[in-house]
């Protein structure tokens, strides 16, 4: 079986880890934490940097720390993973969900302003497997109707918007660092931001917000969020590594690109826009309509040639927790609907092989024909 996802752990990863074992500092206390943060800060263009234990809740701190109330309206994508939905709501804020752009998958922009009311205090951007989202509209919306911008950029290292770095964008930003990504730390999260209080806010909330002047002592409920020092030494290896590894991933996207151009029934990934080149952080496919069976049953197909794959994001409006509670009844966005029942990706790793690449290539034109 070819896995849909292996890391590069080729670096200094074990040099660092056995600094960790030698030293004893495995904890959150630990020197590569600090600099890790300093180092992601600097790649994203960002004055500070707070380390914590997974994306999921990097953007729970950061909806937090914005100091956002109870019945402030978000407006985010519908397709992409259900943390971004669930740090709205568990903040007791709420959702409000835009369709995707059939081209790049990312959310539509044009239909933003539209879904703004009295009560929308933020967006959420969140960039989509390889593309960034159009962020010019979006930040001039934001300074026209003063928004907050929180900017998921979990699965965009590396990647640049009309030459800026993903993860420079609005009053914060979050990155995921889970095995597929292009730096990882097996589980682990950054959250990204040029303004010194929010900075501050975020460091408490991951910390259990003790007091200053007396540990154990609490005015407000915080979280043990933290990141571990052993964490951070594969991150530094991994991000030391960063610009190689883009290389690699581009590299990766267009010979899938040769290798597919042309094959009848399957929608291939944009290779850029305007404003940036994709990074291809996984390779993903769409199926037409003219194919005969959606995206689950290609998915077993391939894997009976021992190819592995993954589903698409499944959209936040059709999640049957959130129809529990009442949100998105009604709701119908078609696109995210057809691409979340059409799409998957195919083996996108790192240390994914020419030969692998390949045959996986001609297994996807095999279940095809």
């Amino acid at each position: 079986m070819i896995p849909v996802n292996e890391p590069l752990l080729d670096g200094n990863e074990y040099k660092y880890l056995m600094e960790c074992i030698e030293t004893g500092w495995i904890s959150s206390e630990g020197p590569f934490v600090q600099e890790f943060e300093r180092g992601m800060a600097k790649a994203a263009s960002r004055r500070h940097g707070i380390a914590v234990c997974n994306g999921t809740v990097a953007l729970e701190a950061a909806v937090a720390a914005l100091g956002l109330q109870p019945g402030d309206e978000i407006i985010m994508p519908t397709f992409t993973i259900i943390s971004c939905a669930a740090a709205i709501v568990r903040r007791g804020c709420v959702p409000v969900l835009v369709d995707s752009d059939p081209v790049t998958w990312n959310m539509d922009v044009a239909q933003i302003e539209k879904k703004i009311t009295s009560r929308t205090k933020a967006i959420m951007v969140v960039h989509i497997y390889g593309l960034p989202v159009d962020m010019d509209p979006v930040l001039r919306i934001a300074d026209a109707y003063k928004l907050r911008i929180i900017e998921d950029a979990a699965q965009m290292h590396g990647q640049t918007y009309k030459g800026r770095p993903c993860g420079s964008f609005g009053d914060i930003s979050t990155f995921s660092f889970y095995p597929n990504k292009h730096i990882t730390t097996g589980e682990g999260g950054m959250i990204v931001t040029d303004d010194p209080a929010l900075a501050e806010r975020c460091r408490n909330l991951r910390n259990l917000c003790f007091k200053t002047e007396q540990r154990f002592v609490h005015d407000e409920l915080g979280w043990n969020f933290r990141m571990t020092n052993l964490q951070a030494a594969l991150g530094i290896a991994q991000l030391e590594r960063l610009d190689a590894f883009v290389k690699i991933k581009r590299r990766m996207g267009a010979r899938y690109a040769r290798l597919l151009s042309g094959t009848p029934g399957i929608q291939l990934p944009l290779r850029q826009k305007d404003y940036a080149e994709n990074i291809y952080w996984v390779y993903a496919l769409v199926l037409d309509e003219s194919v005969p069976f959606d995206a689950g049953e290609a998915m077993k197909r391939l894997s009976k040639l021992g190819i592995g794959t993954r589903p698409f994001f499944w959209p936040m409006h059709e999640q049957p927790v959130f129809h529990k509670m009442g949100l998105f009844a009604g709701e119908g966005h078609p696109i995210a609907e057809r691409i979340a029942r059409r799409g998957f990706y195919i083996p996108s790793g790192l240390a994914l092989t020419d030969d692998q690449i390949e045959h996986s290539a001609a297994s996807v034109k095999e279940i095809l024909r």
